[in-house]
C-alpha cells in the first residue's frame, strides 16, 4: 500500500500514551486536516493509561484504561492499524513495512516505540511461570496464573512497577515477594531514610521485601514451571511464579536495523526538535529517544513535552519554536496507598548542601530537604505523606518565603501553615504532567474568564493527567479571583450566607428541627420572617430528613412543615414524568424477587394499564400512573411486600449486584447477600443528591461497581470498596478507599463515608463532584474516614445508626394514614374521582412518553361529547 493523493503522509509507529499525545498535539495544529496520518500499532488495543496499569487488578477493565477517542481517531481521518507494528523502514525510499506486509510512503516518520522489559539473564528466566509487567496481555496473563496455578510469588525488582507488580499479586490472593538487588526499595527516588521508611510501611501490609540481594538462578520443576529462585547470599525462595520488572530499555531495533544513529547504552540520538541526528525526516519521542542532553526519560511528562515539541516542529509554525532541551525528573507516587514523592536534587549531589530531615517511624513519616548555604531549596523526598509536594516543587531553585525547617514539619503546624499560592512565582511549574505554570493559570482566570478549577483544566490542561495538582490549582483559581475583586459568596442561597455543610452542623450542633426556626434564627437578615426559596428549601429539608431521629424532627417526610420543603417528586413520593404522569418504582434489595413478587407487579401494571421497564439498577419500573392511582397501586405493593424505592428522593436509589459465588463459577463472595444487607441498611438515607452503589462478586466486574456512588469489589480476602464514582453526563471511576475488609469493616467504612459525605458536600453534589472538590480529596476522605484524623468516626457511626434504627417505609406510612391520602388527587374540586369532562386516553398499549396522557379541555354548554373533552 502506498500514499495516495496530494497530501504528505506522517507515519506514526508505536501508539502508547506519547504517540496519542503527538496525535492529538497533531490536532491541535490543524495538521489532521492537511496531512495523511497513519499509526502502526503494535499491541492488539489502542493507547491506554499505562501509569495507571496496575488499576487493572482493582477491577477497572481495558477498556476503563483506554485513553483513545476513536471519535476523534475517526473524526480526524486518522489511520490506525493495531496489531500491525512497523517491520521494516527504507528511509532513502522513505516507505515503512507493517508486519501484515502493507507498505506506507511517508514523508515524515515518527518513532514513538516506547521501551521493553529488562530480563536479566538468569537460567530459566524464560520458565513457565515467568512473567514481564509491562503491557495489558502481561497483566491478563499473570493473572490466569495466579488465579490456576500459584499460591506465592516474587517480584524482581524493587522500583516503581516492581512494588505495583507485588501489589498486585497481593491483591490476587498469593503471598507475595520482593526482591531488590540495591540496599534499599525504590533506589532511584528515595534515599536511605525514604527507604527504610517505605520499607516499614509495606511489610506492615504483609509483603515480604529481600533487599541486597540479586536473582541467580530460577529453579524449575520436572514439568518446567518455576518452583523457586536462588539468591546472591546463598537463600533460596520457594515462589510459584516469578514477575520480572527489573526496569527497561529503550525499544530501538526498528532505528538501528534501518541505520539510525543510537546511544551507547541505547535510544535513538535525537535533537532538541526531536528530529534524528542522522535523518531529517525521521523524529524520535518517548521512551525511545536519547534526548539532545543525553538522557532517555522514563517518565510521561517529558515524553508529552518531545510529542508537543516534534508536532510544533512538523508544522513549522515560526510562532511556536519549541524545543527539548530536558525535562524535570520530580515524581509524585501512591505506591500500595503509600505517597511516594521526590524533586530537584532529591540526593544532595549538589556541593556543600546541607540537609533538613524530619522522620517519624511509627506513623511511616520521611521528610528530608535539600538545602544551599544560601538557603536555596534544590530537591526533597517525602514518603508517607506527600501534601507539601506541589509547593515545594514550585519553591525548588528559589529560597523559600519560609525557614526550611518549618516545610517538613507536619502540615498545618509551623511557618509552612502561612504559604498559599500567591507565595510561588509566575514561572512555578504547577502541572509537572503538562508543563504548565502558575502564570498560564492565573492567565486563565483574568484573560479567559475561568472561574473554576473544571474550567481551568479544560482551557489549560493542567490537572488532567495524574491529578496531584489540583489541590494547588484550586487555591491558585480562589486567589486569582479574589485578588481580581471577585467577591464569591460562599452562602447558599439569598436567604442563607452559610453553606450547606454549615447549615448542617447548625442543625446538627443546635438540633434546630425546623426550616422556619433555621431561617429566622440564621438566615440573612433580609429573609427573615420571610417563606424561603426553592433553593433552600428542598436542601434543608434533606438536612433534617437526614439528621431527624439525632434533632428530634419528624421521621417522615411529608409530615408537618416537612412537607412545604419538598420539590414535586417528594411530594407525591413518585417520579413526575414529562407527560404529567408518575412512575412507581418499587424497592427490588439486590436485584433479587421471588416469582409471587414478578406476579404481583406484572397484575398491577396489567391492571392499572401501567408501561414497564427493567431500569438499569436492576428494579421494575412503571410509567404512567394519576396522582390519585398512586395510593391504590401501592397498597397492593405494600401488602404484597414490597417498599418505597425511594426514586424520587435525593437518597440511595440501588444496590446492583451481580450473581457472586453462588451460581457464577469466577464469584468469590457472595455479592447478592452483601447488596441485599447495604440497600437494606442505607434505604431513605437522604443526602446531597442521590445515591447509587453496586456489589460485584469478583474482580471481573459484572455490576459495573466503579461506576457508583460507593461500589464493592470482592477478593479472595474480602471486599476492596471504591467511593466516587458516577456513571451519569461526566462519568468517573471510582477510587479505591480500602481493601480486603470483612464484612463488618466494610459497613463500618460505608456508614463513615456516606455520613461524611452527607455532612461535608454541596447541594445537589453527587459523591464524584464532591471528591474532586473537597479539600485534600481522596486522600483527606481516607485520614477521616479510615485513620478518624478529626475524631468524628464514633460521630458518623452514631448518625447512620440513628437512621438505621428510625428507618420508616413512607408509603406504607402513606396509605395508613388518611391524612396522608388526602394529598393525592388529582384536581382539589374532585378529590374523589377526575372531572367527568377530562378524559384519560392512553395513546397506545404501551404508552409512549412523548405524548401527553391527559386531553384536557373545557366545556361549553353547546361542545360535550359524551361527557368527554376530546383532542
Amino acid at each position: 500500500m502506498t500514499a495516495t493523493g496530494a497530501n504528505p503522509t506522517i507515519v506514526l509507529v508505536g501508539h502508547g500514551m506519547v504517540g496519542q499525545r503527538f496525535l492529538e498535539a497533531l490536532a491541535e495544529r490543524g495538521l489532521t486536516a492537511t496531512h495523511r496520518v497513519v499509526v502502526l500499532c503494535e499491541e492488539p488495543r489502542p493507547a491506554y493509561d499505562r501509569v495507571a496499569l496496575t488499576s487493572y487488578f482493582s477491577g477497572r477493565t481495558p477498556e476503563d484504561l483506554s485513553m483513545t477517542d476513536m471519535a476523534f481517531i475517526e473524526g480526524h481521518g486518522i489511520e490506525l492499524y493495531v496489531g500491525d507494528p512497523a517491520v521494516i523502514v527504507d528511509r532513502e525510499a522513505r516507505k515503512v513495512t507493517a508486519r501484515s506486509g502493507q507498505v506506507f510512503d511517508y514523508d515524515v516518520l515518527v518513532l514513538a516505540t516506547g521501551s521493553y522489559p529488562f530480563v536479566p539473564p538468569v537460567p530459566n528466566k524464560d520458565a513457565e511461570g515467568c512473567f514481564v509487567y509491562r503491557t495489558i496481555e502481561d497483566l491478563l496473563a499473570i493473572e490466569e496464573y495466579a488465579r490456576s496455578r500459584a499460591r506465592v510469588g516474587a517480584v524482581v525488582g524493587g522500583g516503581l512497577l516492581g512494588l505495583e507488580a507485588a501489589g498486585a499479586l497481593k491483591g490476587l490472593g498469593i503471598e507475595s515477594h520482593i526482591v531488590e538487588f540495591a540496599p534499599r526499595l525504590m533506589p532511584v527516588q528515595v534515599d536511605e531514610g525514604g527507604g527504610a521508611a517505605l520499607l516499614r510501611t509495606i511489610e506492615e501490609m504483609g509483603l515480604s521485601v529481600h533487599t541486597g540481594v540479586g536473582t541467580q538462578e530460577i529453579v524449575v520443576g520436572e514439568d518446567g514451571a518455576v518452583t523457586g529462585m536462588k539468591l546472591s547470599d546463598g537463600s533460596e525462595l520457594a515462589t510459584d511464579m516469578v514477575v520480572f520488572s527489573a526496569g527497561v530499555r529503550p525499544r530501538d531495533q526498528l532505528a538501528r536495523d534501518c541505520g539510525l544513529t543510537v546511544g551507547e547504552r541505547g535510544g535513538i540520538t535525537v535533537d532538541e526538535q526531536c528530529r534524528t541526528v542522522s535523518d531529517p525526516h525521521v523524529f524520535a519521542i518517548g521512551e525511545c529517544a536519547l534526548a539532545a542532553d543525553g538522557r532517555v526519560y522514563g517518565l510521561v511528562a517529558p515524553g508529552y513535552e518531545q510529542a508537543e515539541t516534534a508536532a510544533a516542529t512538523i508544522a513549522a509554525d515560526e510562532a511556536e519554536q519549541l524545543s527539548f532541551t530536558g525535562a524535570d525528573l520530580s515524581t509524585k507516587l501512591k505506591l500500595l496507598g503509600v505517597d511516594v514523592a521526590s524533586f530537584g536534587d532529591a540526593h544532595g549531589t549538589t556541593a556543600d548542601c546541607l540537609d533538613v530531615v524530619y522522620s517519624d517511624s511509627r506513623s511511616g513519616l520521611y521528610k528530608k530537604l535539600v538545602i544551599g548555604r544560601d538557603g536555596t531549596l534544590l530537591g526533597g523526598i517525602l514518603v508517607g505523606d506527600a501534601e507539601a509536594y506541589g509547593t515545594l516543587k514550585a519553591f525548588t531553585g528559589s529560597v523559600p518565603p519560609v525557614s526550611p525547617e518549618s516545610l517538613v514539619l507536619p502540615a498545618g503546624t509551623g511557618e509552612s501553615a502561612q504559604l498559599g499560592p500567591t507565595a510561588l512565582p509566575d514561572d512555578a511549574i504547577i502541572c509537572s504532567c503538562n508543563n504548565v505554570r502558575k502564570g498560564t493559570i492565573r492567565a486563565a482566570v483574568t484573560d479567559h474568564q475561568c472561574t473554576t478549577v473544571p474550567e481551568v483544566k479544560k482551557c489549560t490542561k493542567a490537572g488532567t493527567t495524574c491529578g496531584s495538582c489540583v489541590k494547588v490549582l484550586g487555591q491558585l483559581v480562589n486567589a486569582e479571583l479574589e485578588a481580581g475583586g471577585v467577591v464569591v459568596d460562599k452562602g447558599l442561597c439569598g436567604c442563607f450566607s452559610q453553606t450547606r455543610e454549615e447549615l448542617y452542623e447548625i442543625v446538627l450542633a443546635l438540633r434546630v428541627n425546623t426550616y422556619q426556626d433555621l431561617l429566622d434564627r440564621y438566615g440573612r437578615e433580609e429573609a427573615r420572617g420571610g417563606d424561603g426559596c426553592e433553593i433552600c428549601k428542598p436542601t434543608v429539608g434533606s438536612i433534617i430528613a437526614s439528621l431527624a431521629p439525632t434533632i428530634g424532627a419528624d421521621v417522615y417526610v411529608l409530615d408537618g412543615e416537612q412537607a412545604a420543603l419538598q420539590d414535586t417528586n417528594d411530594h407525591f413520593l413518585a417520579n413526575l414524568q414529562k407527560n404529567g404522569s408518575y412512575s412507581v418504582v418499587p424497592r427490588i434489595p439486590g436485584g433479587e424477587i421471588t416469582p409471587e413478587g414478578l406476579i404481583v407487579i406484572g397484575e398491577i401494571a396489567r391492571d392499572f394499564g401501567l408501561y414497564t421497564k427493567i431500569t438499569g439498577g436492576q428494579r421494575i419500573d412503571m410509567f404512567g400512573a394519576r396522582v390519585e392511582q398512586l395510593p391504590l397501586i401501592w397498597t397492593r405493593l405494600v401488602d404484597a411486600g414490597f417498599e418505597s424505592g425511594h426514586a424520587y428522593g435525593k437518597s440511595l436509589r440501588t444496590v446492583k449486584s451481580c450473581v457472586g459465588q453462588t451460581w457464577c463459577r469466577y464469584g468469590v463472595q457472595d455479592s447478592v447477600r452483601m447488596a441485599i444487607d447495604l440497600e437494606l441498611r442505607y434505604r431513605g438515607l437522604r443526602s446531597p443528591h442521590k445515591l447509587k452503589s453496586a456489589v460485584s462478586g469478583c474482580a471481573r466486574e459484572c455490576a459495573e461497581a466503579q461506576s457508583k456512588d460507593f461500589g464493592v469489589i470482592a477478593t479472595t480476602n474480602g471486599w476492596n470498596l471504591y467511593v466516587g464514582g458516577n456513571g451519569g453526563a461526566t462519568p468517573r471511576h471510582a477510587d479505591l478507599l480500602a481493601q480486603d475488609l470483612s464484612d463488618a469493616e466494610l459497613i463500618r467504612l460505608i456508614d463513615r463515608f456516606l455520613m461524611f459525605y452527607i455532612r461535608t458536600a454541596d447541594r445537589l453534589e453527587r459523591t464524584s463532584t464532591w471528591l474532586e472538590r473537597i479539600p485534600g480529596g481522596l486522600d483527606h476522605v481516607r485520614e477521616v474516614v479510615v485513620e478518624d484524623s478529626l475524631g468524628i468516626c464514633e460521630e458518623l457511626e452514631s448518625l447512620m445508626a440513628a437512621h438505621v434504627a428510625h428507618y420508616r417505609d413512607e408509603w406504607a406510612d402513606t396509605i395508613n394514614d388518611p391524612e396522608k391520602l388526602a394529598r393525592f388527587v388529582s384536581f382539589v374540586n374532585a378529590p374523589d374521582t377526575p372531572d367527568p369532562v377530562v378524559g384519560f386516553v392512553p395513546e397506545r398499549d404501551q404508552i409512549k412518553p412523548d405524548l401527553p396522557l391527559l386531553s384536557i379541555g373545557l366545556r361549553p354548554a353547546e361542545d360535550v361529547l359524551e361527557g368527554t373533552a376530546q383532542r
